[in-house]
């Protein structure tokens, strides 16, 4: 991580962690069809959502708040990054 964030934190950190939800929803998307596909991009979508409410009822407001939902969303990638 750069800056010397906090873990969890880094923005490059949820750029990896879409990527490789974007593979893996095309993955069961050839293994198990569309249906399944839409139902974990919902569940990514909700958890989304209410990330950004929660950031947005303590304070958070415009880019900032939707850069730190995103980061909740998808932090995971600080695992698999370097």
């Amino acid at each position: 991580m750069t800056g010397g964030n906090k873990p969890g934190t880094d923005i490059s950190d949820g750029h990896i962690g879409l990527t490789l939800t974007i593979i893996a929803l095309i993955v069961i998307t050839i293994a198990a069809g569309p249906r399944w596909t839409l139902i974990v991009a919902g569940c990514l979508t909700v958890w989304f959502v209410l990330a950004l409410i929660v950031i947005h009822g303590r304070g958070g407001r415009g880019k900032a708040a939707l850069g730190r939902a995103y980061v909740a969303t998808f932090w995971w990638g600080d695992y698999v990054s370097p």
